[in-house]
């Protein structure tokens, strides 16, 4: 079950592969500054993550204008995170939980997909500027997509 709205935002600091090589991805780096929509998605490669993160990057100025962050953490490696961004034209920051100790944090995490093993569930949460949980929501199976009107909505409360 995903942590609630309310709850203080697990901090991370994950890797993420880009043209410049690995970098860390540290939620609190935006405290003070931005607020964070943090999306948890099954697996790259997919199509219903995949369909999510295109919709997403097409939108990507929506989130900015509304002061926030979009990263998106699955269970995958930073190298594939990367192939598979190139590949699909993905513009926001993926970030790799391959010890899965987020998804775990977030409450996210699946014990197995359709045997594949554990992996985040969809989830997507936004996170305020102060670390604290304003929306929550894990979707009851991996094929739906999250409710992006209403994360939209809660950041726009938050400017």
């Amino acid at each position: 079950m995903a942590i609630p709205s309310g709850s203080k935002a697990p901090d991370f600091t994950l890797k993420s592969k880009n043209a410049s090589g690995l970098t860390d991805i540290k939620l609190s780096n935006n405290f003070g500054k931005k607020n964070t929509v943090l999306l948890f998605f099954p697996l790259a490669f997919t199509s219903v993550c995949t369909s999510e993160m295109c919709d997403v990057t097409a939108g990507l100025a929506q989130y900015s204008n509304l002061n926030a962050d979009v990263i998106g953490v699955s269970v995958d490696s930073p190298f594939a995170q990367e192939a598979w961004a190139q590949k699909e034209k993905i513009g926001i920051t993926l970030a790799s939980d391959l010890n899965k100790k987020t998804a775990e944090a977030y409450g996210t995490l699946l014990p197995d997909l359709i045997g594949l093993g554990a992996v985040s569930a969809r989830a997507a949460f936004v996170i305020d500027k102060n670390g604290t949980v304003q929306y929550s929501e894990q979707t009851p199976t991996p094929k739906e997509l999250p409710n992006f009107d209403a994360i939209r909505d809660t950041l726009g409360k938050l400017k």
